[in-house]
């Protein structure tokens, strides 16, 4: 299944002892799209410092109740590692966090979520001797990225106006891309994996695919609940192999050379 990143932002975070705010926005690293922090919108509460949660705290996730559970308690947030408003997100703040609650971090392994291509809590801690496949993760707002648009090999397609994530892995599957204005359509999904370049300067995504083969693409609703079937459909329309089969075969998710994004991206992120 599918969540829809605007849905989810506003939603209350519930730690095991109590409410901690509600959230933000999402922070993902620009290789393998897939959410690395939920960003915590904190009211009066920790005020002075930005307080991220990574998905390996997330519980259930209650459309219902508009509530996400978080697995920790205020104490052990308090304790943590934080960062002070308005100071990036670094890679030495990033080991001490995981280090702290004791996760296995995402950029020791040639998988989204390092040595294992899924969330697993299970997996052993990160050695920090012990690193021949890290990788540097640089990431990104989907707030700021949520103004960008999105180019054919031709011409300007849309904007983006929302992202569907996978909910047992925290990726980012697809752009929704509003095409009405260009392509006199409704809304069509764009894979991540599809982005030929990026723009930074320009906000803009340009992927390798024509203007003719998006303008006759299957249309997608808000509220479209995206099945296996409807995934096939897209990517057959693509001629592109859909990546389940890739992690049904237990092999890596991406090819990252084919289309790692280019551009001038900060190290950081500032709040």
């Amino acid at each position: 299944m599918f969540n829809h990143l605007k849905t989810l932002q506003g939603y209350k975070l519930e730690a095991i002892d109590g409410s901690i705010g509600k959230v933000d926005e999402f922070y993902f690293d620009e290789q393998f799209w897939t959410i690395r922090y939920l960003v915590v919108n904190t009211g009066n509460w920790l005020s002075d410092r930005q307080l991220l949660i990574s998905p390996h705290a997330i519980g259930e996730i209650s459309p219902s109740d508009h509530q996400i559970s978080v697995k920790l308690t205020k104490k052990q947030i308090v304790d943590s590692p934080y960062l002070p408003s308005g100071q990036m997100v670094s890679k030495e703040f990033e080991r001490q966090y995981y280090e702290y609650f004791g996760w296995p971090v995402y950029w020791n392994g040639p998988f989204m979520w390092g040595a294992d291509p899924y969330l697993n809590k299970a997996h052993p801690v990160w050695d920090p001797d012990r690193s021949p496949d890290e990788w540097e993760p640089r990431l990104c707002s989907t707030h700021d990225i949520s103004r960008y648009t999105v180019h054919s090999i031709e011409e300007e397609i849309g904007s983006i106006r929302d992202f569907l994530i996978s909910d047992t892995t925290w990726t980012i599957r697809y752009l929704v891309v509003d095409s009405q204005r260009r392509l006199h359509g409704n809304y069509v999904l764009i894979s991540p994996q599809w982005i030929a370049s990026s723009e930074r300067l320009q906000s803009k995504y340009i992927v390798d695919i024509s203007s003719e083969q998006i303008a006759s693409s299957p249309e997608y609703f808000d509220d479209l609940q995206l099945t296996r079937s409807d995934e096939g459909a897209l990517y057959e329309h693509y001629n592109r192999r859909g990546y389940w089969l890739s992690e049904d075969m237990g092999l890596e998710l991406h090819d990252h050379s084919s289309w790692r994004l280019h551009g001038d991206y900060d190290q950081g992120l500032r709040m």
